[in-house]
């Protein structure tokens, strides 16, 4: 089960659904995103992990032949009450995460109730710190998943990218107590090439990054010591230097949060951010022997410089910065 919400994490959904023509089952959150990829003539299995919102929502997810995620009283009572029971639904058990999903208490009447309205019940959970191996979190979520499932002959998912690539060993567990069924995996960050990790990066992991985030050079100046730079002067030169002034800023999805220090990567190295990330811009330090032109292409993220070391300078994780970018040098365009 890929999955592709939030614009395929910024890489674009409708392309990378189309890439991945032969995955048993997208993924995406919202009923929205599945009506862009059904108009978009995507006809993949398409699960829908947040589920529906209304019955009007549950009667249009259920024309567009979407599987349903499931996590909550209210969505099963929709679920009882229409009359087409040919649904594939995914029944979200909450096992520590403590966000979406139904308490293990409750599992077995919900699974029955669900058991009598929909065609193909299946049952998922969601990992809190898979990405953590040192904590006994997902053992311990792991344990009050398999006693819901050792009769439980229907499809069964459990392992996010984290889940897949640190936790092999124990989510065999999984077959162990199962006769039946299909074990689903259900990637999304490592689709893309990104470690789940803290520390690192894809490339550690054999994962090649999907993403290339550039920018063009559109002006080099010279500054004096003593210069500042940007909307508050927060950057001041301490030596004469030469200033980069790239074409992408927030308004493009390099994020203002990114701070002074930051490297993009220009003709082979890296230079340093420099002051506050404009919504349309971004200054580089380019050094005093710089020769870099107007026209050069920048690399914000991507071969030589994951983003995962970039998230690591903005104090922040990767998920925000690839989801963040805007796409507005390609509007999207409705298919």
């Amino acid at each position: 089960m890929a999955v592709i919400k939030a614009n395929a994490y910024g890489h674009g959904m409708i392309p990378i659904a189309r890439t991945l023509a032969d995955v048993d089952c997208l993924a995406v959150a919202r009923l929205a995103e599945a009506k862009v990829l059904r108009r978009a003539g995507i006809d993949q299995p398409i699960a829908l992990l947040g589920g529906v919102l209304s019955r009007e929502d549950l009667a249009e997810a259920l024309s567009l032949e979407l599987q349903l995620g499931v996590h909550d009283e209210q969505q099963i009572r929709w679920l009882e009450e229409q009359t087409d029971a040919t649904a594939v639904a995914w029944l979200k058990i909450d096992t520590g995460m403590n966000r979406l999903g139904i308490h293990p208490a409750n599992a077995a009447d919900a699974m029955a109730r669900l058991g009598n309205c929909v065609q193909d019940l299946r049952l998922m959970t969601h990992f809190s710190s898979a990405d953590d191996p040192d904590v006994p979190t997902t053992t311990e979520q792991l344990a009050r998943f398999l006693p819901l499932i050792e009769g439980f002959d229907g499809d069964v998912s459990v392992a996010n990218s984290a889940g897949v690539l640190a936790w092999a060993e124990t989510l065999a567990q999984l077959g162990d107590v199962r006769e039946q069924g299909q074990l689903w995996i259900r990637p999304g960050l490592a689709l893309y090439g990104i470690s789940p990790f803290a520390g690192g990066n894809g490339m550690d992991l054999g994962l090649e990054p999907a993403m290339q985030f550039e920018a063009t050079l559109m002006s080099v100046k010279k500054l004096a010591a003593g210069d500042r730079v940007g909307y508050g002067g927060s950057w001041q030169a301490e030596r004469d230097t030469v200033m980069g002034v790239i074409a992408a800023g927030y308004g493009d999805g390099y994020s203002r949060y990114i701070p002074t220090g930051t490297p993009v990567l220009l003709n082979g190295r890296k230079v340093p951010v420099i002051g506050r990330v404009s919504m349309d811009v971004t200054t580089v330090d380019l050094g005093t022997s710089a020769a870099d032109q107007v026209g050069d292409r920048v690399i914000l993220w991507g071969e030589g410089l994951p983003v995962e070391e970039v998230a690591e300078h903005a104090g922040t994780i990767p998920y925000q910065l690839v989801t963040g970018v805007s796409h507005r040098e390609s509007p999207v365009i409705e298919e």
